[in-house]
């Protein structure tokens, strides 16, 4: 018997028993619809945390306090494990970098308050050189300018949402804050600009942040301690001229920094944007693997199912495959035909399961993720090929048993059966 009438006759057994087959068929539509939605979730999660990072800026390095070991532990001795504001402009006044500009940050939760109306976030104090290292334009009005570093000004630029909260539609430009900082006694500053959104949270959010002066930060709302007779910040970013040079400016960078620091061993961490890009996309890849696999249990479940109706029905026909060896059908006929069965059951199934994840990723793609930036879902080619060869490999694999008790069936008692 060939291929071609084998599906025809498995077709015809499964027309034979349409609500049957349809609630055999329904786990492995549930099983293979929720793996294909949740890989192409996934897929957009990732796609999404990417665009967030690289909106951040380019040629980026981070040099943060501590060493980050391996487990991820930051580690390094009390009075080590800082940067200082004196290494940000060491770094920005040597000659030998290949770098094109420095921005130290010092940043610390505050409460800011206008009319009437108080924000819980982050105040940044940063110099100029942060508008174009990270990539952050404003909206309105004007960034800090050095004038202003030079001057101590009490002035802030609003992130978009924290302009949002504080003044609604109205215009914020010139109108006064007060940002409270917990020890610190409350000062007021003139407003000077609004950034334009950026989208996202977490790391790096220009959202929902206050920029000021980190001269005046330092000053007036500093939290941090003096290291090495110089300030600390939270953090120095370092714009480098080329992607081909960011080995060569993390080495120059970490010998600068440890010469000043007078230590052997690394007490910073210099991380890149292809630092960030790499965790991030591990850390999307294993929730993506993890949801996928939890779906996929739905997968065997419907395998169960097939083996199940399989069952029954080598029962049911057990006459007709007595008549079968009877005319002459060999053993590995009846295992053919009850294998395909099985198969296109699965196949079957398996092609609804993809129509239902398509459906499900089109339902969720385009849902806001938090500051603006909207969630992407794509069905990949491969997401299909991979539930279309699961759906046979299960068909196959818990078609087996049932097609070779089929096959093994002694054709005198087959048609003696009642």
């Amino acid at each position: 018997m060939n291929l071609l009438a084998s599906v025809r006759i498995a077709l015809r057994a499964l027309g034979a028993n349409k609500l049957r087959a349809s609630l055999t068929m329904l786990g492995m539509i549930i099983g293979v619809g929720a793996v294909i939605a949740m890989i192409s979730i996934g897929n957009g999660a990732q796609n999404a945390v990417n665009s967030q990072i690289e909106a951040l800026g380019t040629n980026l390095l981070y040099v943060t306090p501590g060493q980050l070991q391996q487990t991820g532990v930051t580690t390094a001795s009390a009075s080590q494990a800082a940067i200082t504001y004196a290494d940000a402009k060491a770094l920005a006044d040597s000659p030998d970098l290949p770098i094109a500009g420095v921005a130290p940050e010092q940043t610390s939760s505050a409460q800011v308050l206008a009319r009437g109306i108080n924000v819980n976030t982050r105040v940044n104090g940063t110099t100029p050189d942060y508008e174009w290292i990270r990539n952050a334009h404003v909206a309105d009005g004007e960034f800090i300018t050095q004038e202003y570093l030079d001057a101590d000004s009490l002035v802030a630029v609003l992130g978009a949402n924290v302009a949002k909260s504080l003044f609604g539609e109205d215009d914020p430009i010139d109108q006064t804050i007060r940002i409270n900082i917990p020890g610190r006694s409350g000062v007021n500053f003139r407003v000077i600009g609004v950034m334009e959104p950026k989208g996202g949270g977490g790391f790096g959010s220009q959202d929902d942040v206050v920029f000021v002066p980190i001269t005046t930060k330092l000053q007036r709302l500093a939290t941090g301690r003096t290291v090495r007779g110089s300030p600390t910040v939270s953090t120095i970013s370092v714009q480098v001229n080329r992607d081909d040079q960011m080995a060569a400016a993390t080495a120059q960078i970490g010998e600068l920094l440890r010469e000043r620091h007078r230590v052997e061993e690394d007490d910073f961490t210099i991380l890149s944007q292809k630092d960030f890009l790499a965790l991030a996309g591990s850390v999307t890849g294993i929730m993506t693997i993890l949801l996928g696999s939890i779906a996929g249990i739905s997968l065997v479940v419907g395998g169960i199912g097939i083996m199940n109706i399989m069952l029954v029905s080598v029962t049911e026909r057990t006459r007709e495959i007595g008549i079968r060896k009877a005319i002459g059908a060999r053993r590995r006929d009846v295992l053919f035909q009850f294998l395909i069965e099985a198969v296109v059951v699965a196949i079957v199934g398996g092609a609804l399961g993809i129509l239902l994840g398509g459906a499900l990723s089109q339902l969720v793609s385009g849902i806001d993720i938090g500051g603006g930036t909207k969630l992407t879902v794509t069905v990949t080619m491969n997401s299909v090929l991979l539930a279309v060869g699961v759906s046979a490999g299960i068909g196959l694999f818990f078609g087996i048993f049932p097609a070779a008790r089929a096959a093994q069936l002694n054709p005198i008692e087959a048609l003696r059966y009642e």
